[in-house]
């Protein structure tokens, strides 16, 4: 007979360290993100506070774009958001003087590109 004097409780502190750890980090990146958009937000001469409010912040995001305001809702239909959400930020990242590729940047690692945008010198142009 096989007995072996293991101690699950290791493992759950272990795990449960892991854990903390990934949600702090993931808070911190939220955090940061959060930070760098309203700074966006300023720089396009909108209210920062707008970046915390559902929706708001959409429809805020697609005038600083150049687009109107209520195409947000396109983003509730399948397939057509996939294709809203490409131009969105392509026009975004041109509304500071940006290129194409860096609207796509946006799209696929949006945090890097988001404190990019908001830290460096770059302007509000409109479109």
């Amino acid at each position: 007979m096989y007995s072996a004097n293991y101690n699950y409780s290791e493992n759950v502190n272990i795990l449960t360290g892991l854990g903390i750890g990934y949600v702090t980090f993931i808070l911190a990146i939220l955090v940061l993100t959060l930070v760098a958009e309203w700074r966006i937000f300023e720089k396009a001469g909108k209210p920062g506070w707008a970046i915390l409010i559902p929706f708001y912040n959409l429809y805020t995001m697609f005038e600083i774009a150049g687009m109107n305001g209520w195409m947000f809702l396109l983003l509730l239909i399948p397939l057509v958001n996939i294709i809203v959400t490409i131009k969105l930020y392509i026009n975004f990242a041109h509304a500071f003087g940006k290129s194409t590729l860096f609207g796509i940047g946006l799209l696929f690692f949006n945090t890097i590109f988001t404190l990019i945008l908001a830290f460096d010198g770059s302007e509000y142009v409109g479109n």
